[in-house]
């Protein structure tokens, strides 16, 4: 009998995975805290012979380097995949043995990187699940235009001949366990449904139901905006990740927080956007603990500049940096727990500003009103608030001046977005207003909407 465990990375909208018999198992993509892939590991009783990875990764910073080497297991890269440390390189039809009757066979699936390569588990010979990584996703595949942008049309078409290698390779009945397409910006587009089969996909996946030209013209005009930390992301996994530090950082006070941010440094306060609306210290930045925290502050924050994390609680805190380390954000410089009150010097008030719904902003009169649409552009193209402003949240902070003057009601699709984006436009003095409710009652509300 074989198992597989599924290990959530929702922060990052990822998934890994520890499968193997009796005594041994095989964890495939692992996240950078490795402790609760050997958590599960000793729930199952069982000693992690190997560590796979499916190709080098563009949106987070792995963990199978420090796992291999805690645990003494065997390292599984693909050989074509440049990297600096020792490995053993996998190459097509690479065959390696878990456990009694139990195997992973290798099969080259280039598309979301050239070196990209899926992984069979097989039972006595019959195959039971593939884990995929970033190759065909749950009715999508992985995105082609994280490498090179002079690769990407001749990557996308690798996708369709990867996800087409899959679909003839594999008996309908076979288990698809992706590594992104839960969330992850490495998805070409956002898949519904959690789990899914080789049969399944025949059916609703593109890349199987169309050919390869139209299939390649969609995939490329669907690509959305890449996170700007990407760029760091495939360099620290190639050079090798160091371990992680998840010890709490060095305690700030009110005076350290006020000084952190008169030199410039940012303060972002982890509690959710209510909390922070009502009142929060002047400056600082809310990107909620419980939102994708790491996605959207790796983003947007300058990289390497110096963090201080501000969290309600010890709990908390260590959640946060847990999250951030997946990205490689390493180490707050400082961070502080509590409230308001804690963190603001004596005789300071904290900040607040105002939130409010779309039927609160249909009934405001629009004279000197600015309405600031923070969502990606193809949100925008199914749908937008007439006469708003269009700065989608990853450039906002760059992109401040351009805010019209007056008082800005800043909308997103849901509230986290917006919250971020008010805070970033309360931090340097603006009148703002934070529109906390879901798009789609938009019009219902009496705003005139447009499409594009």
């Amino acid at each position: 009998m074989f198992f597989v465990d599924t290990i959530e990375v929702s922060g990052l909208g990822n998934r890994s995975y520890l499968a193997g018999g009796e005594r041994t198992a095989v964890a495939v993509d692992p996240p950078r805290d490795v402790d609760q892939v050997i958590a599960a590991a000793v729930r199952r009783g069982v000693r992690i012979s190997h560590v796979v990875e499916t190709h080098v990764h563009n949106d987070y910073v792995t963990g199978g380097l420090e796992l291999a080497r805690l645990t003494g297991a065997a390292y599984l890269v693909p050989a074509g995949a440049r990297v600096s440390f020792e490995r053993t390189p996998v190459r097509d039809g690479d065959v390696t043995a878990l456990d009694d009757g139990l195997t992973l066979r290798a099969l080259a699936t280039p598309g979301h990187t050239p070196h990209h390569t899926s992984y069979v588990l097989e039972e006595n010979g019959t195959a039971v699940a593939v884990f995929t990584g970033g190759s065909l996703l749950i009715g999508t595949v992985g995105r082609p235009d994280l490498v090179e942008p002079r690769l990407t049309e001749r990557l996308a078409r690798a996708q369709h001949a990867s996800a087409r290698r899959l679909a003839a390779d594999l008996p309908d009945e076979t288990v698809v366990l992706p590594t992104h397409g839960f969330g992850s910006f490495c998805s070409s587009a956002q898949a519904e449904g959690s789990d899914t089969t080789i049969g399944k996909e025949k059916v609703a996946n593109e890349a199987l139901t169309r050919d390869v030209d139209t299939f390649v013209a969609d995939l490329l005009a669907g690509l959305d905006d890449i996170p700007a930390y990407y760029t760091h992301m495939g360099p620290a996994n190639a050079a090798g990740p160091a371990p992680v530090d998840l010890t709490p950082p060095a305690v700030a006070d009110a005076e350290e927080i006020a000084a952190r941010l008169a030199a410039g440094e940012w303060v972002v306060d982890l509690r959710n956007r209510v909390a922070f609306a009502t009142g929060h210290v002047a400056g600082s930045f809310n990107f909620e603990a419980e939102g994708q925290l790491a996605t959207y502050l790796a983003w947007l924050i300058p990289w390497g500049k110096p963090v201080t994390l501000l969290a309600e609680s010890p709990g908390q805190l260590a959640a946060a940096q847990r999250e951030l380390v997946r990205v490689g954000i390493d180490r707050p410089a400082a961070a502080a727990t509590g409230g308001p009150a804690d963190w603001v010097r004596e005789g300071e008030a904290p900040a607040a500003f105002r939130r409010a719904t779309f039927a609160g902003l249909a009934e405001r009169p629009r004279d000197g009103v600015a309405v600031l649409d923070v969502r990606r552009a193809s949100e925008r193209a199914d749908g937008y608030i007439e006469g708003s402003v269009h700065i989608p949240i990853h450039t906002l902070h760059r992109r401040l001046g351009e805010v019209p003057d007056g008082e800005v009601w800043v909308h997103c699709a849901g509230g986290m977005r917006a919250a971020i984006a008010a805070s970033l436009l309360d931090a340097v003095g603006r009148d703002v207003v934070a529109v906390d409710d879901s798009f789609d009652g938009a019009e219902k509300a009496g705003l005139v909407v447009r499409t594009a």
